[in-house]
C-alpha cells in the first residue's frame, strides 16, 4: 500500500521455533515457525521486519545448544535468517553466553544490530541510527536496550562491553536526528518496558532505571513511536502523543504498526501466532530439534519423594520439595550455611523417573551459583522483601498484585534453607519476618552467614539491591542446570526427609 508504512515487530521470542511446550510436547500458538508465516502474510515493500531481543536463551532447544554444540549455528539464528529481519534489537538475555556466541549469531543473521547504547570496546556493534525512505517519507528508527544488563550477567561474559544509560541515549539520538537528519516519522525500539501505569502514572514497580519506556514517552516529545519488550505483557494504545506497542514472550504475538502517511495516522494490532508453522523453517532446524528432544528424555535418577510442581501457588505457599533440593544442592556443593531459590514461572518439577527434560523445564536459564557474605541484618532484609510476594485478600493468603502486573514475577520469591522463618503476611511490608531461626536459636544482629544464591540474585538482580554489595566468597561457573543433572545422577534415588522451615500465616 503506497500510503501506509507497516513496522512488524518480535520480541522475547527465547529460543521457541517449534510450536510446541516441551514439557509435555503439546502443540502451541507460539514460536518462529507461526511467527514466520504470519510475517510472511503481512510483509509487502513498505513494510521492516523487526526483531526486538532475547532470542538466544530461555529454551530447551536454546540450553542444549550451546552445552552440547557451541561451536555450530545456532538454530534460532537459522530462524531469523530465514524470516528474513531487516534490523535486530538485542535483548538482555542475548549476552547470556557471551560475546562471542552473539557476534556468530549476528554474523549469520546479518541484519543490522541498531542497539545503540550497548558499546563493544567503546563503539556501537551496528549503526547508531537508521533513515529508510518509505512511501515517499523519511523514517527514522534507532535501538536502546535496558542498562541493567551488567547487572545480571557475569562480568567475564560482556568484559568488553559497555551499557549507556538507554532514556539519555534516547534523548541524545532523537535531539540529533531532529537536527541533522529531519525525519518524518521516528521510531525507538526499546528492549525494556514501563516503569508506570501509563494512564495514571503510578509506578508498578521500583523505580531503579531497569525499565524506563514511560519516561520516553512523556519526556521525549518527539519520538513518535515506541516499541518495547522485555516485561512479557501485551499492551498498546497511546500516551503523550505517541503510539506504543508491547508484546508478550516466546513468539506468542506480532506487533503490526501501520502509520498512514496520507492521514497522519497510526493503527496498532497486535496478533496472535496462530497460523500454520512455515515448514520450510522447521525443516531447516528439525536436526537440531530432533537430537535436543532424544537429549531431553535421557533418564538421569529416580526420585523417592513427591517433586512434581501441580500448582504455581501452593508451591510457593507450602514450599516445594524442588527448592529443598536445589538448596541443598547448594549448600553441599559450596559448604554454605545457607541457600535460597525461586521457582521460575512454568516449572514443572520431577516425575519419579527423572530426565533432562524435567531439569529443563524447571531450570531453563544458565545460572551459575555464588556465595555471598552476609550480615544477619542483610540477610533480614533480604527476606522481608520476599515476603512482600505475599497479600491478604478477602482473609485469604494470596500473591501480591505487585508480582501478578503487569506480568507474573513468581521468580522473584525465593525460599531459604538453613534458616527457619515465619512471615506474617498482615504486617506492613519491612516488618513481616516476624521469626528467624537458625540452629533453633533467634538469629541475632551482629551475626554473619555464607548463603549460596545464584548469579542473578547475588547481583542484585530484580531490585535485591541490598545482596550486590556483600563480599563474594566463591563462585561456582557451570550452569546451575549441568550441577543439578550431576546431582541426581550421583545421589539417585533421591531421598530426604522434607523440609517445611517457612512459615506464611497471616
Amino acid at each position: 500500500m503506497k500510503d501506509r508504512i507497516r513496522i512488524l515487530v518480535t520480541s522475547d521470542v527465547h529460543g521457541y521455533c517449534f510450536p510446541y511446550d516441551y514439557a509435555d510436547v503439546t502443540e502451541k500458538d507460539y514460536g518462529f515457525a507461526r511467527l514466520s508465516t504470519l510475517i510472511k502474510l503481512l510483509k509487502d515493500d513498505n513494510t521492516l521486519v523487526i526483531d526486538n531481543g532475547d532470542n538466544l536463551e530461555g529454551s530447551p532447544l536454546a540450553y542444549y545448544h550451546y552445552r552440547n554444540e557451541p561451536e555450530e549455528v545456532s538454530p534460532m539464528s537459522i530462524a531469523m535468517k530465514h524470516i528474513g529481519y531487516d534490523y535486530i534489537n538485542l535483548g538482555n538475555h542475548d549476552f547470556d553466553r557471551g560475546e562471542d556466541a552473539l557476534f556468530t549469531h549476528l554474523r549469520y543473521v546479518s541484519a543490522p544490530c541498531i542497539t545503540s547504547n550497548a558499546l563493544y570496546r567503546g563503539k556501537t556493534m551496528g549503526p547508531t541510527y537508521v533513515i529508510r525512505e518509505i512511501a515517499g517519507k523519511k523514517v527514522a528508527l534507532f535501538g536502546i536496550i535496558t542498562h541493567h544488563v551488567p547487572e545480571w550477567v557475569s562480568q567475564r561474559t560482556i568484559k568488553h562491553m559497555r551499557f549507556q544509560d538507554a532514556y539519555e541515549t534516547a534523548k541524545k539520538t532523537v535531539d540529533i536526528l531532529k537536527r541533522l537528519e529531519k525525519p518524518d516519522v521516528i521510531i525507538c525500539v526499546y528492549h525494556g518496558g514501563f516503569e508506570r501505569d501509563l494512564e495514571t502514572g503510578y509506578p508498578i514497580k521500583r523505580l531503579d532505571g531497569e525499565n524506563q519506556g514511560y519516561e520516553i514517552l512523556k519526556n521525549i516529545p518527539d519520538i513518535d513511536v515506541l516499541i518495547a519488550g522485555h516485561q512479557h505483557r501485551t499492551l498498546y494504545g497511546n500516551a503523550f502523543g505517541k503510539a506504543y506497542v508491547q508484546i508478550n514472550n516466546h513468539g506468542r504475538e506480532l506487533a503490526c504498526v501501520d502509520l498512514y502517511t496520507d492521514t497522519n495516522t497510526t493503527e496498532i494490532q497486535v496478533l496472535q501466532a496462530d497460523t500454520e508453522p512455515d515448514e520450510e523453517l522447521l525443516e531447516k532446524i528439525r536436526y537440531n530439534e530432533e537430537r535436543c528432544q532424544k537429549w531431553l528424555d535421557q533418564p538421569l535418577g529416580q526420585t523417592k519423594i513427591d517433586l512434581a510442581i501441580t500448582d504455581p501457588v501452593s508451591a510457593r505457599l507450602d514450599k516445594s520439595q524442588v527448592i529443598t533440593l536445589l538448596n541443598k544442592m547448594f549448600m553441599e556443593l559450596t559448604g554454605a550455611q545457607l541457600a535460597a531459590n525461586s521457582l521460575f514461572l512454568d516449572a514443572t518439577g520431577f516425575h519419579h523417573q527423572i530426565t533432562m527434560r524435567d531439569i529443563i523445564n524447571t531450570y531453563v536459564f544458565p545460572d551459575t551459583i555464588v556465595v555471598k557474605e552476609i550480615t544477619s541484618s542483610i540477610l533480614r532484609e533480604y527476606l522481608e522483601r520476599c515476603a512482600e510476594f505475599w497479600s491478604v485478600r478477602n482473609e485469604k493468603i494470596v500473591i501480591s498484585k505487585a508480582f501478578e502486573e503487569p506480568a507474573p514475577k513468581y521468580y522473584n520469591y525465593d525460599m531459604a534453607d538453613g534458616v527457619e522463618y515465619t512471615i506474617t503476611v498482615s504486617n506492613d511490608p519491612g516488618h513481616r519476618i516476624t521469626s528467624l531461626t537458625y540452629n533453633g536459636e533467634e538469629v541475632l544482629d551482629d551475626q554473619v552467614f555464607t548463603i549460596a544464591l545464584n548469579n542473578f540474585r547475588a547481583s542484585g538482580g530484580s531490585s535485591f539491591t541490598m545482596l550486590k554489595p556483600c563480599r563474594t566468597l566463591q563462585e561456582i561457573r557451570t550452569d546451575v542446570t549441568e550441577l543439578l543433572a550431576d546431582y541426581i545422577r550421583k545421589n539417585s534415588p533421591i531421598d530426604f526427609e522434607p523440609v517445611h522451615n517457612i512459615h506464611i500465616v497471616k
